[in-house]
């Protein structure tokens, strides 16, 4: 009895591995997860792989095409587009990562609380998001922005209240799918509290979903930001922004496309980055492959 045994645990030990998270992840996420860390890595080091500075200008340089002295060229006012693409990508993911943080965080209670108690308590919560949702992130940003003023504290602001309700929806399905469950009704007769039950037993079954939205939302944010920026709402200049980068060159697109086309790229990629590691993540974490698997 020993000897089957002893070949069942290895045998075990060796499936494990194979159910893990990591394990599920397909090739599109791992591209997603590379990309992004090559950008964060970018824009971590931008000091030392700058060429310039990115705020300095050079009424000679005008316009100079890609090439030795820069890299990628310069804009109208002789700025390398090389340096000021690194340090813009610094705001991109500051405020991708800072706005869906800061919802995720005030989103989530809501609408764990408002499933957990329900009654009215839900239905004052889920309509105050409804009314939210009425209105598109970027119209709804559009109004905040301008209302309070375009910095990188009100922009984080505005995006985070519009991304807001998708956390509180997602939350609150998942607690109701939870509440019912025998666990929840052990905790209950044990005396335990409602916080204590919500994020302490509830919150993990909840967590996966909840991060596989948000990585869906960053690439929302960062459209976002740069959209705002595009239509003169973002961060004020000279500091380098994507967005900004876009409209500044804009008006020489036909004589020097590199203006608006380089940044454009770059906000491509940290776009298609977090679409491709959030669709990645929600199948890695979809029951039904689970139980294919």
């Amino acid at each position: 009895m020993s000897a089957p045994a002893s070949e069942a645990r290895p045998h075990g030990r060796r499936k494990r591995p194979r159910s893990g998270l990591l394990a599920r992840l397909n090739i599109s996420t791992w591209i997603g997860l590379g990309i992004l860390t090559a950008l964060v890595l970018a824009a971590t080091f931008a000091p030392l792989l700058a060429t310039h500075d990115p705020l300095q200008q050079s009424l000679m340089d005008q316009l100079v095409p890609p090439g030795s002295k820069f890299l990628l060229g310069s804009d109208d006012l002789g700025r390398d587009i090389w340096s000021r693409l690194l340090y813009g990508a610094r705001y991109s993911l500051a405020i991708g990562f800072l706005s869906i943080a800061s919802a995720m965080a005030i989103g989530t209670p809501i609408g764990m609380v408002a499933g957990y108690l329900g009654g009215r308590t839900d239905i004052i919560c889920m309509q105050v998001m409804d009314v939210i949702l009425a209105f598109p992130t970027l119209i709804l940003g559009l109004a905040l922005v301008a209302l309070m003023g375009a910095t990188m504290t009100n922009i984080v602001i505005a995006i985070a209240f519009g991304s807001m309700p998708s956390f509180a929806r997602i939350a609150r399905a998942g607690v109701i799918a939870q509440r019912d469950r025998e666990y929840v009704k052990a905790c209950q007769t044990m005396g335990f509290s409602g916080p204590r039950i919500l994020f302490r037993h509830i919150m993990p079954s909840i967590l996966p979903e909840l991060m596989v939205i948000s990585t869906l939302w960053m690439a929302t944010a960062v459209r976002t930001e740069a959209s705002l920026a595009f239509i003169g709402l973002g961060i004020a200049p000279p500091t380098p922004t994507w967005g900004g980068m876009v409209r500044d060159g804009f008006d020489n697109i036909l004589g020097s496309f590199n203006l608006a086309i380089m940044p454009s790229l770059a906000i491509l990629l940290l776009v298609l980055a977090f679409n491709l590691i959030g669709d990645g993540l929600r199948d890695a974490v979809d029951p039904r492959l689970k139980d294919a698997s």
